[in-house]
């Protein structure tokens, strides 16, 4: 199976969407894809082997994001605006990372990601949200020899869209309901299995001017069978210069406003997804990946709404898993797995180092 702008919510009818989602998707921010604020970070399910180092990484985020809270709260008078990043155009790349045994040599990861926002305002209540999302991921080598039996180099692409209603029901309460079809595939060759169907559903309700929160679940149909994820999207304008921005445990931004023009902080973004194989040699066969980001970033203002924004961290937990098409589980919640005996046909390579840069067209929510 798959960004959303710093700052306080002004508007209960903006909406972040970010993901899609397929064992794959690697910042993306994702397949920008999945709900309300800003959409590019997205998705995070993993698998077994992998469930303690995602469970310590998340944790730890989680502790350091309350240690932030707790004491910045009340410290300094509110103040801020929020945005909404319409266009995002970003390539992003990993350091050569080797190949687990038997093989012998190093892989090479690059991302391409464009997002699109189209909000429509029906009335002051009714918004009918539209976000397309392309996410490509390439993968190299520099083996002399190179298996038959799977792959390993791979170029997978995913094209997303969500569209749905955004609706207010009161100052305080709202919810969000999103149709999320996608098509996964290696461009070679097409069939009814290259098309994934999905959806979101989200609870709004806002404590005060400044916490807003959403409550509710992301679920698709992956190639392995039904994936279903509990959601919660926590908008946090903590004071004048910290906020914390995110839709867990898909993506997650604590941010610091440090002048006008500058912005930097911490980005979570995790995501899995799923991709159809067309070429001959694999046909029927799937790809799942992983991956879970955590980076540094920093993000200017360079001249009226647009900005560029640098990223740099680590990639925990990546894989890239080849399955035969009869392969499946049971049923996924999240990161448990019911009904998993699944056997990958491939050598994995490690986790490593990434890099991105973003542009981005972003427009005030007045």
């Amino acid at each position: 199976m798959k960004n959303i702008s710093p700052g306080k919510s002004k508007n209960h009818n903006h909406i972040i969407a970010r993901n899609d989602l397929q064992k794959t998707a690697k910042h993306n921010e994702s397949i920008s894809s999945t709900i309300v604020k800003t959409f590019d970070e997205a998705w995070d399910c993993f698998t077994p082997p992998y469930i303690q180092t995602l469970t310590l990484a998340m944790t730890r985020t989680f502790l350091m994001c309350l240690l932030i809270v707790f004491y910045l709260l009340f410290t300094t008078k509110l103040s801020g605006q929020s945005r909404i990043d319409i266009l995002t155009v970003s390539g992003a790349v990993g350091m050569p990372s080797a190949y687990q045994q038997p093989l012998y040599g190093k892989a090479t990861e690059s991302n391409l990601l464009i997002n699109l926002k189209i909000p429509i305002k029906f009335n002051e209540k009714t918004i009918w949200y539209n976000d397309f999302t392309y996410s490509g991921f390439n993968v190299t080598n520099d083996l002399e020899v190179r298996p038959t039996e799977y792959l390993t180099a791979m170029r997978m692409h995913g094209i997303i869209l969500q569209t749905g209603i955004v609706q207010k029901l009161n100052d305080r309460n709202g919810f969000q309901l999103l149709a999320v079809p996608r098509y996964m595939s290696d461009f070679k060759g097409s069939d009814s299995k290259n098309w994934q169907l999905g959806g979101i559903g989200l609870y709004e309700h806002r404590y005060h001017n400044r916490l807003l929160m959403r409550y509710g679940a992301l679920y698709n149909q992956e190639l392995f069978g039904p994936l279903l994820v509990p959601l919660v999207y926590l908008d946090w304008q903590i004071n004048d210069k910290w906020s914390i921005v995110g839709l867990m445990p898909i993506n997650l931004k604590v941010n610091y406003k440090v002048n006008e023009y500058l912005t930097a902080g911490f980005s979570h973004f995790g995501f899995i997804t799923t991709y159809k194989l067309g070429q001959a040699e694999f046909k029927g066969d799937y790809v799942e990946r992983n991956s879970i980001d955590e980076t540094l970033f920093a993000r200017w203002n360079t001249r009226g709404n647009f900005f560029i924004e640098v990223r740099f961290g680590y990639s925990l937990s990546r894989v890239y898993e080849q399955y035969d098409e009869s392969e499946k589980m049971d049923f996924r919640l999240s990161v448990v797995r019911f009904g998993d005996d699944r056997t990958p046909k491939n050598v994995n390579f490690d986790n490593g180092f990434i890099t991105s840069l973003r542009l981005v067209y972003s427009l005030p929510i007045q």
